[in-house]
């Protein structure tokens, strides 16, 4: 397997570029890449849930992964490319792809329409899934309030241990702080634990968090960075109140309906990455137009 080191700072769960008509739009990856590369991201997750991967085909998500590997080919952005899916084996050629593009690491969801009934059955899907991508470090994807799987981690992780040879920790969208504890000091702690929930990303933090994956650095890292910095220099007023600002962001997109907001949120400051497919819906001109007047009286950014 590649070398790897557990991921330390802001990796943001990128969202997924289309063009005006709807249709995925690859030409825009590279300005993204290159606005989040000056925000100072360690990394980016490419097609998780803040990427719409379920409105995705097969087809653009293996294109969406084609070009970001090659967009951040040779710098130090980390790729790590989301393979879950309700298809094993759909979920098995994304791995492999991404196991022959380099990418730095995979995560998975667990499959949610058939769900595995317990921890055993998950292990076992995620053995099979990461034995496609055999060189490429494995991270599951714990997002119960989507998926409806809420299986124990630390059983998953002491389980899965030995029957995923590529295991190398969870992706942790859950507000659960007690097992956010436990899972740091699974295995000795051998795992590495990426927190989810950019709102809470300060809890985290005190708590031993050294690398986070969130929608929210799409377009707030350097709110952020702003907070891990004054977090490392035990200035937790500054952090208590970057923090805030944070949560004030995230509050003013969901009024809005987040993933459509969030993306005219980047378009007013000049990346425009198009609009969101159904079942989202895009912004009306007078919810953009509100929107504007929210954002300009924060002062997040």
């Amino acid at each position: 397997m590649r070398a790897h080191t557990p991921f330390v700072g802001l990796v943001p769960a990128v969202l997924t570029p289309f063009d005006a008509g709807g249709a995925l739009n690859l030409s825009a990856v590279e300005p993204q890449a290159e606005r989040l590369a000056r925000d100072g991201v360690a990394g980016v997750f490419v097609g998780g849930t803040t990427g719409e991967f379920s409105s995705l085909t097969q087809g653009e998500r293996l294109a969406l992964a084609e070009r970001w590997a090659a967009v951040v080919k040779g710098s130090p952005t980390r790729l790590v490319v989301h393979v879950g899916a309700n298809s094993l084996a759909d979920a098995k050629q994304l791995a492999a792809q991404a196991d022959a593009l380099g990418a730095d690491a995979i995560s998975a969801v667990a499959p949610s329409y058939f769900k595995p009934k317990s921890v055993d059955v998950l292990v076992q899907w995620c053995a099979e899934l990461a034995a496609a991508a055999p060189n490429t470090p494995f991270y599951f994807y714990d997002i119960p309030v989507l998926t409806g799987v809420a299986l124990p981690m630390v059983d998953f992780l002491d389980q899965a241990a030995e029957r995923v040879p590529t295991l190398r920790g969870v992706k942790f969208t859950n507000p659960d702080l007690m097992t956010f504890q436990r899972l740091l000091r699974a295995g000795g702690g051998r795992f590495d634990v990426l927190f989810g929930m950019d709102e809470q990303l300060l809890t985290a933090v005190v708590l031993g968090a050294q690398g986070a994956v969130g929608s929210g650095y799409n377009f707030a890292a350097p709110l952020y960075n702003r907070l891990l910095a004054a977090a490392r220099a035990n200035d937790f007023a500054t952090a208590r109140a970057e923090q805030y600002r944070g949560v004030e962001l995230v509050a003013v997109l969901m009024r809005y309906g987040y993933l459509a907001a969030a993306k005219e949120l980047l378009r007013l400051r000049g990346l425009d990455l198009g609009s969101v497919r159904l079942p989202h819906v895009p912004l009306t001109p007078e919810q953009a137009a509100g929107l504007r007047r929210d954002l300009e009286s924060l002062s997040a950014l």
